[in-house]
C-alpha cells in the first residue's frame, strides 16, 4: 500500500520527490497501475526489479513522467538494465524534468491562481453537450480561472462513485496535471460523496457547476440584500457537504459512555451553520417587509412598472441605461451585475413608468439560489409587464427563451403580459432570417447600445401601458 503522501510537495510544475521501487516477482514489464500511481502522484521515477526464483535481481524497468507532447504521450520508457548498470545523475535529471515541465505551461498559459480542467458526462445523444461546456467555460472566465481544456464523455449512464469510468477519469487527471490544472470543474451538480472520492482519487481541488456559480455571485453581490442572498445559498449548499464523521466516532453519540467529550467539531461545525442560516432568514425576513412597503408606496403613486427579464449576459443592464440614461455597471460576461436596478422612465407622450433590472436567468439554476433569490424574483408579480431581452447573436437563443420560460412558471407568472426583445441585432449578419425570427417570435429587433434603435420598443412599451 502507497501511504498518504500528503505531506510531501507537489505543485503543478514540480514532481513530488518520491520514487517508487518495488519488485516484480514474474518477469512483468510496468503495469498499467504502476504508471497510473506514477501519473496521479506525480512521483519522480517508478522502478520495477525483475527478481528471478532465487532472489537474484534481474532488470530493471523504469518510466518518468514527461511534459505535455504532440504525440499525446504521459511518460517515457527507459532501456531495461541491470541495476549495478544504472549511472543516472539523479538530481540533475529531475531539476531538467521539472524545468521542462514549467517551461512548457508558461508557453501555454499566462501566470493564473486556477487553472482549470472542464469535464461532462452526457447520457443523453441528442443533448448539445459542447453548447453546455462552453456555458462552463464562460462561467469559469467570470470567476477569473483559466480554462486549459475540457473533456466530454458519452455514456449509457453515469458513474454513480465517479461520474466517469474510473479508467477515462484518470486519463483525463494524467492529461490535466500534465497541463498545469490544479481545479477539476464539472458540469453537474455533485453530490458530497462524489465530490469527497473524486478529490481523493486525482488529489486536486473539485468543484461543480452550482459552486462556480455561487462564487460567481458571491463576487457580484454588492447590496447587503444581496450579500445575504448569497451567503445563505453558499451555507444550504455547504450544510450537507460538511465531512461525514467517521462511524468510529459512532460510540460518543449517545448512551453508556456518550457521556464527556461533548460535540465534535463536525457537530459544532453544523450547528454554527444552520445557527447562521437561521440569523440570514431573519434578516430576510427583515428585508422583506421593507420591499413591501417600498411596494406599496409604488402603489399610491400609481406609476406602471416594467420588469425587465432574460438570460444572462442577454443585455438587460445595458438597455436600462440606454432608455433612462442611467449608469448601472456593464460588462460582457455572465452574471456582471446581480443587484436589481430601478428607475423611472418617460415616455413620448408624457406617460412614465418605473423600468426595474432583475437578476440575470440560467439554465438549470441552482436550488440554493432559487431559494434564496425567490423573494427577489417574486417581485416580478408587481410588473405590470415583462421586457424579455433575448441575446439573438447566441446560436443557442431558443434554448435561452425555454430557460427563462421556465423560471417564469416556476414563479407562476407566465401568462403575464410580455414584450420579446430581439438585442444585438447589430452582430445578427442575415437581416431576412432576422425578420423572419421576429415574426415568428413575435418580437422586436434592437441594439441596446444604439438609441436609434429603440422607437419601435419604446412605442410598444408605451401603448401596452398606457391601454
Amino acid at each position: 500500500m502507497i501511504p498518504d503522501l500528503g505531506a510531501f510537495r507537489g505543485a503543478s510544475t514540480r514532481l513530488k520527490g518520491l520514487r517508487l521501487i518495488h519488485t516484480h516477482l514474474n518477469g512483468e514489464k510496468l503495469t498499467q497501475d504502476d504508471l497510473t500511481d506514477l501519473a496521479l502522484l506525480r512521483l519522480d521515477l517508478v522502478c520495477a526489479v525483475e527478481v528471478d526464483p532465487n532472489g537474484i535481481p534481474g532488470v530493471v524497468h523504469t518510466a518518468h513522467l514527461i511534459p505535455e507532447n504532440p504525440e499525446g504521450k504521459y511518460w517515457l520508457f527507459l532501456k531495461p538494465v541491470r541495476p549495478a548498470e544504472m549511472d543516472i545523475n539523479f538530481t540533475d535529471f529531475i531539476q531538467t524534468m521539472e524545468e521542462e515541465f514549467a517551461r512548457k505551461q508558461k508557453t501555454k498559459r499566462v501566470d493564473s491562481a486556477e487553472r482549470a480542467f472542464l469535464m461532462r458526462v452526457e447520457t443523453d445523444p441528442l443533448y448539445d453537450s459542447q453548447n453546455s461546456i462552453d456555458e462552463l467555460k464562460e462561467l469559469a472566465g467570470s470567476c477569473g480561472v483559466e480554462v486549459l481544456d475540457y473533456a466530454i464523455q458519452h455514456r449509457n449512464r453515469i458513474d454513480p462513485k465517479f461520474l466517469l469510468g474510473k479508467g477515462k477519469l484518470s486519463e483525463l487527471i494524467i492529461k490535466a496535471l500534465q497541463m498545469g490544472a490544479n481545479l477539476l470543474i464539472f458540469d453537474h451538480e455533485l453530490t458530497p460523496a462524489q465530490i469527497r472520492t473524486i478529490a481523493d482519487f486525482t488529489e486536486l481541488k473539485v468543484i461543480d457547476r452550482t459552486q462556480l456559480i455561487l462564487d460567481i455571485f458571491a463576487r457580484r453581490a454588492h447590496s447587503s440584500e444581496g450579500k445575504i442572498q448569497v451567503e445563505l445559498a453558499q451555507l444550504k449548499y455547504l450544510l450537507p457537504r460538511l465531512t461525514t464523521k467517521n462511524t468510529a466516532m459512532s460510540r460518543l453519540t449517545g448512551g453508556i459512555g456518550g457521556r464527556g467529550p461533548g460535540e465534535t467539531k463536525l457537530e459544532i461545525n453544523r450547528r454554527r451553520v444552520r445557527e447562521q442560516i437561521g440569523r440570514l432568514e431573519q434578516g430576510m425576513k427583515n428585508i422583506e417587509k421593507g420591499r413591501k412597503q417600498r411596494r406599496v408606496k409604488r402603489g399610491k403613486r400609481g406609476l406602471p412598472i416594467i420588469s425587465i427579464i432574460g438570460y444572462t449576459n442577454a443585455g438587460k443592464s445595458t438597455l436600462l441605461n440606454t432608455m433612462t440614461k442611467s449608469r448601472v455597471f456593464t460588462e460582457d460576461r455572465l452574471f456582471a451585475t446581480l443587484d436589481p436596478k430601478s428607475s423611472r422612465l418617460r415616455f413620448p407622450r408624457d406617460a412614465e413608468a418605473i423600468i426595474t433590472d432583475t437578476v440575470g436567468f440560467i439554465r438549470d439554476l441552482p436550488r440554493e439560489l432559487f431559494a434564496a433569490f425567490r423573494s427577489t424574483l417574486e417581485e416580478l408579480n408587481e410588473a405590470d409587464v415583462l421586457l424579455h431581452v433575448i441575446d439573438i447573436s447566441n446560436p443557442n437563443f431558443e434554448e435561452q427563451i425555454r430557460a427563462v420560460e421556465k423560471v417564469l412558471e416556476e414563479l407562476n407568472i407566465a401568462n403575464k403580459p410580455t414584450i420579446s426583445v430581439f438585442n444585438k441585432e447589430d452582430r445578427f449578419p442575415d437581416k431576412p432570417l432576422l425578420e423572419t425570427l421576429c415574426r415568428r417570435f413575435q418580437a422586436t429587433a434592437i441594439s441596446a447600445l444604439n438609441p436609434e434603435t429603440l422607437h419601435v420598443l419604446i412605442e410598444k412599451m408605451e401603448e401596452m401601458i398606457v391601454t
